[in-house]
């Protein structure tokens, strides 16, 4: 699984956890690794509001041999997932322009089991402040503060929270990976 535009690996932070033995997630937006979490053993579920996407998952998950259960929708709209049935959620750069982000946070913490991860991926929101934009900070954008508030308003408590893209090109960071957990049933 890999992160953000830069793909960072799981491997440098581990934040997915052992997906296999059949473990449920489900992928937030397809992102192209519902067909990695399925070859590492997980029942992968991916929801996407494109049919094309869905398609081509679906041939691309026949290709490689591996089964992808594929819904598709809004990313809020996880009524296919009964309360307290699922393993861990990703949204892998999927996120930022969710227009009622509340909802989606409410019904991933409604579908997660008690004390799952929830990983999101986004484009940080300070990336669209530097490298010579012009643009506010919080213009236009969530801002940090906004996306914990969310969070928290939506029961989870955060685990790891990393800025990534820092380098000599960029000195700004342009990709936020967050791991929260659902709090409370």
């Amino acid at each position: 699984m890999t992160y953000g535009p830069a793909g960072v690996s799981d491997e440098q932070f581990h934040l997915l956890g052992d997906v296999s033995g059949g473990r449920r997630v489900i992928e937030l937006g397809i992102a192209g690794n519902a067909i990695a979490l399925a070859q590492a053993g997980a029942k992968a579920i991916a929801l996407d509001p494109d049919p094309d996407r869905i398609a081509e998952l679906r041939g691309a998950a026949a290709s490689a041999g591996v089964a992808v259960e594929c819904h598709e929708g809004e990313l809020a709209d996880l009524g296919f997932a009964p309360s307290g049935t699922i393993d861990v959620v990703l949204a892998n750069g999927t996120l930022d322009e969710e227009r009622d982000l509340g909802r989606t946070l409410r019904q991933v913490h409604r579908v997660l089991k008690p004390g799952a991860p929830f990983l999101l991926v986004m484009a940080h929101p300070f990336a669209a402040v530097g490298s010579g934009r012009t643009r506010r900070y919080g213009e236009g954008h969530r801002t940090v503060g906004d996306l914990l508030t969310a969070l928290d308003r939506a029961n989870f408590r955060i685990e790891a929270f990393h800025e990534l893209g820092v380098d000599d090109d960029h000195p700004y960071p342009t990709t936020l990976v967050v791991k929260a957990r659902k709090q409370g049933s």
